[in-house]
């Protein structure tokens, strides 16, 4: 006679409810006990990692990505507006088989031309640094609430636990790194860590966390020594297990207690992931490991390059190491007074850019890691002395792999480049196209806070489809 196990049961009794209902006990249980652990998305995902690198300062988009052949044959004219126009100091060009034209400022990214979907409809609402900054990060100028790298990580988890779900590198904005980076009103645990190559150890950026002075090596290598306060000077691992075994259960108590208490949840989970950390973070630091061809292909061999290529090469080893979302801030992009300037700018990050996009497709992993390359708003086409003015009416975001169409440009600014007029794609458009290519609804994205339910996009977002490969 044959007979069923449990398991065989729950799976044929009512057509199999019960097989339903126990892996949603089982998936409620993983995340109670691990709530990094992934989760299931709202339909398939097309990116499952993202990198994301924000030029903070606003490049101007007349200069770079926005060719506006109308502001070249009216340059000195007074066009109606607040100043003389003033065409772009570098040549535009079509680039690859799809044709983009891109300045001449970017001559090692023009080579991934045909991996790149740029985004010329973008504006938003805010024109001045901070709350655009903000805005960009957070959906709103005007309130603290989480980043996108947070809402990202609150919803689908990380896929190594080992590491920081929400990586950030750079630390140069013109606004708060705590707000732009920060979880707001969401569990501490989604809150970026921020790692800066060779001076200063992971941090959580809202904590109260101590900074060490440490130095690490030169030429871009990142061993143990370059990662301060990683290692436990005066404990091993096995008395760290205990010491940290004492402190969970002390912490229990409190919350068997008290029992709402996210500040002392939050305490619990940093220190578990920090003491998995000191095997797992130093070893996706060591730059040591690479090629040296490689290396040279990020720029790590050239003072102008060196620093943000070492920060484009950790982030393709955080994302193949299983970390869910990388975001890179790159300052100095602020050229109200000298456009000039513009030059230096692009060329610290032009080559690094390349390499990754490069690196990441040759290694597979471009069609899985959505890269985004943004900032707070866009320049004026005229000209405020040798500079030009805030723009947060039109200007020009990109995006490469994860899902996007390759070689495409979506959305356009009027013939001067002002204002956006086709295909607009406002900052909530921005957020909810991202979460969509993470397999993430938006609309359904939401995290009950004071009285009320609150996403990232607030009450409005439309997902630009038109860009999906």
């Amino acid at each position: 006679m044959n007979t069923l196990t449990r398991r065989q049961a729950l799976q044929t009794v009512s057509s199999g409810l019960g097989s339903l209902a126990f892996a949603s006990m089982a998936t409620q249980q993983a995340l109670a006990e691990n709530p990094l652990a992934p989760q299931p998305t709202h339909f398939p995902a097309r990116a499952k990692h993202v990198i994301m690198v924000f030029m903070s300062g606003a490049p101007s988009h007349v200069d770079t990505f926005d060719y506006k052949p109308a502001l070249i044959k009216n340059d000195g004219s007074n066009g109606g507006r607040a100043g003389k126009m003033m065409a772009p100091k570098w040549e535009f060009r079509q680039r690859g088989e799809s044709g983009l034209w891109i300045s001449d400022l970017f001559p090692h990214l023009s080579k991934q031309a045909d991996e790149l979907c740029l985004l010329r409809g973008m504006h938003g609402d805010q024109p001045n640094h901070p709350t655009a900054e903000r805005a960009a990060h957070t959906g709103t100028g005007q309130f603290i609430r989480p980043s996108l790298g947070a809402w990202s990580v609150y919803g689908l988890g990380t896929e190594n636990t080992d590491l920081p779900g929400f990586v950030h590198m750079g630390n140069q904005f013109r606004g708060s790194e705590s707000i732009n980076l920060g979880n707001a009103f969401l569990p501490a645990r989604y809150q970026a860590t921020t790692v800066n190559p060779g001076t200063e150890a992971p941090r959580p950026t809202g904590g109260n966390s101590s900074r060490s002075k440490g130095k690490g090596k030169g030429g871009g290598e990142e061993t143990k020594e370059s990662v301060p306060n990683i290692s436990n000077s005066h404990l091993d691992l096995r008395a760290q297990r205990t010491q940290l075994d004492l402190l969970k259960r002390l912490n229990e108590e409190t919350l068997r207690q008290e029992k709402h208490q996210p500040q002392v949840e939050g305490i619990l989970q940093s220190y578990e992931l920090a003491y998995r950390m000191q095997s797992s973070m130093p070893q996706v630091m060591n730059l040591a490991q690479e090629s040296g061809p490689t290396k040279t292909m990020y720029g790590l061999d050239d003072p102008a390059t060196a620093p943000f290529g070492t920060q484009c090469l950790l982030a393709r080893r955080m994302v193949e190491s299983g970390v869910r979302f990388v975001e890179i801030a790159n300052g100095g992009w602020d050229h109200h007074t000298d456009i000039t300037r513009l030059e230096g700018n692009c060329g610290a990050v032009d080559k690094p850019l390349a390499a990754l996009i490069a690196d990441l497709k040759q290694r597979d992993l471009l069609k899985d890691t959505l890269v985004i390359w943004g900032t707070e708003f866009g320049r004026t086409p005229h000209g405020t002395g040798n500079g030009r003015g805030h723009n947060n009416k039109g200007f020009t975001t990109w995006m490469a792999g994860g899902g996007v169409k390759g070689g495409f440009s979506y959305g356009s600014t009027d013939d001067l480049g002002y204002e956006a007029v086709d295909g607009k794609m406002h900052t909530h458009d921005w957020h909810a196209t991202i979460l969509h290519l993470l397999g993430i609804d938006h609309e359904q994205l939401t995290y009950h806070y004071a009285g009320r339910d609150f996403r990232l996009t607030d009450v409005y977002g439309n997902v630009a489809k038109d860009i999906l490969a």
